[in-house]
């Protein structure tokens, strides 16, 4: 259970991605190694009937502190593998260990003989085997899905401190302060509350009041600004990425109503701009976290009229029918974090599937640094799309900066002339590079297959 929780504590700072999971998953892991030699041990060294009850409060009181930890260091972590690995550590290796304790002290107590090891241990390995795949499915399945991180972690410490207090053999003074320390760390987690607004399947999402448009509101995920829309004129566009994505669609595509599959949400602000300027457009949105669907009806301008799919755009995106599509929008990253699987060259395959001749996709990517990641989704998308244009600010494309840059796919002429005439009048300072300089730009990059699609390794970070 911790294990679980672990990633959705660290998720607001540190996103949802594989190496997350791979610091929390090699930390427990070194948790329950440490914790069972420590226990193993002390079961030898002392009378064992007096270990559980200690180590089982022990545990409540340290899983109850985790999120205070993780709150407490969380907005000074930089998103790399040492980060990932200190956070997990602070958190949730103590606890770890001494819940992982109290296996090898009750084979302790259970060995009556030499000759009955076997047994013994097999029954007590078996057991904990068997409740540790209940505490995942229980987790994973039911509880994430029906409370916030939070008062789950206030019950789990809660259960196991009076589990501890009940086999404790003494009610020491020790016991005591123990019992004091869980209920205080246990009220403090409900009263001071973590950093989400909302605690979504995949996010910490807040939205904020722009203090100088009373419309205004701004979709933050994980501690960066994803989304901006005005309540009052969806075809307001704040973000410099989304006015791009706006006059890419102008230049490429007829006037009049649009067949558009937008892949992730967000705030859901091109769909509301395709709504409105565009009437009687078909508007799709496939959009695999549900609390997104909810914030966007309650507090943006998600409206009856765009049709939410709330699956994975991977799987759903196979029931979107052939050549559909004027327009495709990818948007479903954010800075802190990446699915990989909707960046490979056989995705793409399904994106270019679902465009009608002539249509076209926009993709949105986030990168720094050396721009691995962008260079080796460019190459993808020319795998399977015959022109590709990557439009952003010259001091992202020189590698001095980074940010959002757009990918344009298509199977005929991208009018990149056109498109730069509108940046200017609105005053952007995009440019689009294709054929030769977009051929410079990827260099030695590599294609991204369902095989080999490193892609959180290769994102650069602000």
């Amino acid at each position: 259970m911790i294990e679980i929780l672990a990633a959705r504590l660290l998720a607001p700072y540190l996103g949802v991605s594989l190496e997350v999971f791979t610091g929390i998953i090699g930390v427990i892991l070194a948790g329950i190694s440490f914790g069972a030699w420590l226990g193993g041990r002390s079961a030898d060294r002392t009378d064992p009937h007096r270990l559980p009850g200690p180590l089982l409060i022990a545990g409540g009181v340290t899983a109850l502190a985790s999120p205070l930890i993780i709150d407490a260091i969380g907005p000074t972590l930089r998103i790399n593998a040492l980060s990932i690995v200190f956070a997990a550590a602070a958190g949730f290796f103590i606890p770890a260990a001494i819940l992982s304790a109290v296996s090898p002290v009750i084979v302790k107590i259970q060995l009556a003989s030499l000759d009955e090891t076997g047994r013994v241990v097999g029954t007590y390995s078996a057991i904990g085997t068997a409740g540790a795949i209940l505490g995942t499915f229980a987790t994973g399945f039911v509880l994430i899905a029906a409370f916030p991180t939070r008062p789950i972690v206030v019950v789990l410490g809660a259960i196991l401190t009076s589990t501890g207090v009940a086999l404790s053999l003494t009610r020491s003074g020790w016991t005591v302060m123990s019992v004091a320390a869980a209920a205080v760390l246990g009220f403090a987690l409900i009263a001071v509350g973590g950093p989400c607004e909302y605690e979504t399947t995949y996010h910490c999402a807040i939205v904020e009041e722009d203090p100088a448009n009373q419309a205004g509101r701004t979709l933050v995920l994980d501690r960066l600004r994803n989304s901006y829309v005005d309540l009052e004129d969806p075809t307001y566009l704040e973000f410099r990425y989304i006015k791009l994505i706006a006059d890419i669609v102008e230049v490429e595509t007829a006037e009049g109503p649009l067949d558009v599959v937008s892949i992730g949400g967000g705030g859901f602000t091109m769909p509301g701009y395709i709504e409105h300027t565009r009437p009687e457009s078909t508007n799709i949105v496939l959009e695999i976290d549900s609390k997104l669907v909810e914030i966007g009806n309650e507090e943006l301008a998600l409206t009856d009229e765009i049709d939410v799919v709330l699956e994975d755009a991977r799987i759903s995106l196979r029931d979107v029918e052939d050549d559909q599509a004027d327009v495709v929008i990818g948007d479903a990253y954010s800075g802190a974090s990446v699915p990989w699987h909707l960046t490979t060259r056989e995705y793409m395959s399904e994106i270019e599937r679902v465009l009608s001749p002539g249509g076209t996709y926009i993709m949105n990517v986030i990168d720094y640094d050396d721009l691995e990641f962008v260079r080796a989704q460019a190459l993808t998308l020319r795998e399977v799309f015959s022109e590709v244009v990557l439009f952003a600010p010259d001091s992202y494309l020189d590698g001095e900066a980074g940010g959002n840059f757009i990918l344009v796919a298509a199977n005929d002429d991208v009018d990149v002339a056109g498109i730069e005439e509108r940046i200017d009048r609105r005053g952007g300072s995009e440019r689009g590079i294709g054929d030769t300089e977009l051929t410079q730009f990827i260099g030695d990059a590599q294609v991204l297959t369902d095989d080999f699609a490193p892609v959180d390794q290769m994102l650069g970070r602000p």
